[in-house]
């Protein structure tokens, strides 16, 4: 766990969402960001994180036999520090899976933050906690009636990126990025190297150098 949560500090401290793409591709892996349309619900929030997967299906009554909160409520009551719960709702803008009470159990459990597909409601009470949350909209429903998380630590698809539990997110105000579990080591030890190239690089154009010398120099851009 130690050894997890150092790796997030660093990553946080250090990485961003493009660098990590770069050094993705550079791997080979040019499917591991998110499309374009999930914000953070306040300017400046930034995740850096383990997923944790749940995904959803729309309902369309409830009763007793439904259960509709039984798994969401097991997921998140199971994070652990530096993990953030990932909500596939393939698209579904009607219906908000996160909300004020459940950013504050992730909270408290240290969750690095919530990205969903669906909406978020309580965006006033979130921003007030200071907690990251991406999403693809916003809206005052339940999920009660509309939506179920059927499954979670399953493999889902958002924004076109196939995330499992355990695959490293960063996100901040570029996009969101997913790097696959078994590739994590790799990906940060390449990206923090480019990170540091690029931060000689920034050094040299503000010393006047020019673009084909630095390219030349040291191929980033």
């Amino acid at each position: 766990m130690q050894d997890r949560l150092a790796l997030l500090e660093t990553c946080r401290a250090e990485l961003y969402s493009a660098v990590v793409s770069d050094t993705l591709d550079a791997m080979g892996l040019h499917d591991q960001v998110v499309a374009p349309g999930l914000q953070p619900i306040a300017e400046g929030m930034k995740i850096c994180g383990f997923a944790r997967t749940g995904l959803y299906m729309p309902i369309y009554h409830d009763d007793d036999t439904v259960n509709v909160y039984e798994h969401e409520i097991r997921l998140i009551d199971d994070l652990a520090p530096g993990e953030v719960p990932v909500i596939s709702c393939n698209g579904n803008l009607g219906i908000a899976p996160w909300g004020e009470l459940l950013s504050t159990r992730a909270q408290y459990l240290q969750s690095a933050g919530c990205i969903t597909d669906g909406s978020v409601r309580d965006v006033a009470m979130i921003r007030a906690m200071g907690y990251p949350v991406f999403s693809g909209g916003r809206n005052p429903v339940d999920t009660k009636y509309r939506g179920k998380m059927m499954w979670m630590d399953m493999p889902c698809v958002i924004g076109g990126v196939r995330v499992n539990s355990g695959d490293l997110v960063i996100a901040d105000l570029d996009g969101i990025v997913f790097v696959p579990a078994d590739r994590i080591e790799a990906a940060v030890s390449g990206a923090l190297n480019k990170v540091r190239s690029e931060n000689r690089v920034r050094d040299e154009l503000r010393a006047g150098a020019s673009l084909v010398e630095v390219f030349a120099r040291h191929g980033i851009l």
